[in-house]
């Protein structure tokens, strides 16, 4: 009987410390979000910070959160080194084929637009030669 309350013992305290990890995670993504959205209302207000270092902010912050929320919830900042790198990298990878796709894209729509028909083509010009009188 003692044996089965100690198991109990124990896995009510690893009930009680991941409870406390969670709620400790819950309330950094809250400071976060809360950081942003003051942010945001400061910027619609004022105008400060400019716009591009706003997103720049936007963009970290939300990969903070993202980085807890995986390392807490999908309990992967806990795992070892290789296991992390065997998903960050292919990860990694996504993101720069996403980026390379919309500069792709954007190239392509700018080509379709200089050469949709009726779109006059400009002949470069050779440079007039000077000094040379024939």
């Amino acid at each position: 009987m003692e044996h089965t309350h100690t198991e109990a013992g124990h896995e009510a305290a690893h009930v009680d410390s991941s409870t406390k990890t969670i709620w400790r995670t819950f309330w950094i993504l809250l400071c976060i979000t809360m950081v942003e959205v003051g942010l945001a209302f400061l910027h619609l207000e004022t105008g400060f910070p400019s716009r591009v270092f706003l997103n720049a902010i936007f963009v970290g912050l939300t990969v903070v959160k993202a980085f807890y929320i995986v390392a807490e919830f999908m309990h992967l900042g806990h795992e070892i080194k290789n296991l992390i790198l065997t998903i960050l990298i292919p990860l990694l990878l996504f993101v720069w084929f996403i980026i390379a796709f919309l500069y792709e894209g954007d190239s392509w729509k700018n080509m379709r637009k200089d050469l949709k028909p009726g779109t006059p083509i400009e002949t470069p010009k050779a440079p007039a030669k000077e000094g040379h009188h024939y």
